[in-house]
């Protein structure tokens, strides 16, 4: 069986080793005839990176110098503005820089129920150091949950990730869910509210994957403003790769009174217009900041449900190319943990996870996900869940803060009801 690929796109397929190309053509098949969710489908071990997918979380903050300078400015467009900055800084850290140079993507490993990853960023240019905190919440569906935070400008990430994949006109589409939420702890608790892209995955039958963003993707702020973020292959008139356009608005204006425009490339260059005096000017060049230094801890002293020390023996059989190894031992791991699975069910034990708490009706994520519905007409009336997986100090933190507000009324209510009798 051979693979034409269409011009332009590189073909790998002859770079498969002889013992997995059975394995890549079951796996193609598999891919062609499925319906549903793809997330149960296996994908052979030589497709896969030596990685879990719950460590793409750290990549929120692989700029930590833009994550922490959201909260510098007194003026709240001016935040927005730094809050898009570092946005796109993740966009291009995720699905770009990611990747080695003369490489292609490969496929993480899905993470295990109650998988967990943590390290730092370390400081860059005095933005302090940057902590990363993540648990696999659940793992049908997929869904991870994160908190990051950079103590010195109090800026805090919290929020949860999942997948739904899918094969649409011969490509692997991966919509991705969840919600996230970053707030500025010394800004008066100003919210940020934000969803992830669409992506597909194209290649894959060449055994050359590369992905691409598609879709829209909407930021809602608590101080009243709010943009759209369309992506596409290639531009609308320059015909590039990676291409975004972003429209920012105020939420009391119209929809049509755009305050700013920023577009170009996620992964490269893009100018900013402002609307209101027409001049436009570079916005920001992902490529030209400086890389921060991860700080993680030897496999040694890892617990036994942190990430790399599940899936060390895995990530070592990869990084050998010893394929038949890298599958021997996932399907171990899988099988234990479908065992364990198995037991929690017959005896009725709910797994609980340890870092996260799931918040049916998060206050912040409802009261901006109103403002937003009252500016966005979402298409056949698509409904969003207004709940989020919180860090549970965080939860602990703010009825703490909660039960001493009420402590502080009832004294000042005690004073004024005395001052009263005298």
């Amino acid at each position: 069986m051979t693979s034409v690929a269409p011009a332009g796109q590189v073909n790998n397929v002859d770079k498969i080793p002889t013992e997995q190309k059975s394995a890549f053509y079951s796996f193609l098949k598999s891919l062609a005839s499925f319906t549903g969710d793809l997330s149960s489908v296996t994908c052979p071990a030589f497709l896969l990176a030596p990685e879990s997918l719950i460590e793409y979380s750290e990549f929120w903050a692989a700029q930590p110098d833009l994550f922490a300078a959201i909260s510098e400015s007194d003026d709240e467009v001016k935040r927005f503005l730094a809050f898009m900055k570092w946005f796109i800084s993740y966009l291009n850290a995720a699905y770009k820089r990611r990747v080695p140079k003369g490489q292609w993507e490969k496929k993480p490993y899905n993470p295990v129920l109650g998988e967990q990853w943590f390290m730092n960023w370390a400081d860059l240019d005095g933005c302090g150091e940057t902590e990363v905190l993540c648990e696999q919440v659940s793992h049908h569906p997929p869904v991870t949950g994160f908190y990051i935070k950079n103590e010195k400008a109090g800026v805090v990430l919290n929020g949860h990730s999942g997948q739904r994949t899918r094969i649409s006109n011969a490509t692997l589409v991966c919509d991705q869910t969840g919600r996230e939420i970053l707030t500025l702890k010394k800004r008066n608790n100003e919210t940020y509210m934000f969803t992830s892209p669409s992506l597909t995955v194209r290649g894959i039958w060449y055994a050359a994957p590369y992905v691409e963003l598609i879709g829209t993707t909407y930021i809602q702020a608590s101080s009243g403003y709010y943009a759209s973020v369309e992506y596409s292959s290639r531009g609308w008139i320059s015909g590039e790769k990676n291409h975004f356009k972003c429209l920012i608005r105020k939420n009391s204006d119209g929809p049509k009174e755009y305050l700013y425009k920023i577009e170009g490339q996620w992964s490269g260059k893009s100018v900013i217009t402002n609307y209101k005096t027409k001049v436009s000017k570079p916005f920001m060049d992902v490529n030209a900041f400086k890389s921060a230094n991860a700080i993680i801890k030897p496999i040694e002293k890892m617990g036994e449900m942190e990430s790399r020390r599940i899936w060390q023996k895995v990530s070592e059989a990869i990084r050998a190319n010893d394929t038949l190894m890298a599958g021997k031992e996932k399907s171990i791991i899988e099988n234990k943990k479908r065992a364990e699975k198995k037991e929690r069910d017959e005896s009725g034990i709910q797994w609980e996870p340890i870092y996260f708490d799931w918040v049916e009706n998060d206050p912040k994520v409802t009261k901006l996900q109103n403002m937003l519905n009252q500016v966005v007409k979402f298409k056949g009336g698509e409904q969003h869940h207004l709940g989020n997986w919180v860090f549970k100090d965080e939860l602990k933190k703010k009825k703490e803060d909660l039960k001493k507000k009420e402590e502080d009324e009832s004294k000042k209510k005690n004073k004024e009801d005395e001052l009263k009798k005298k």
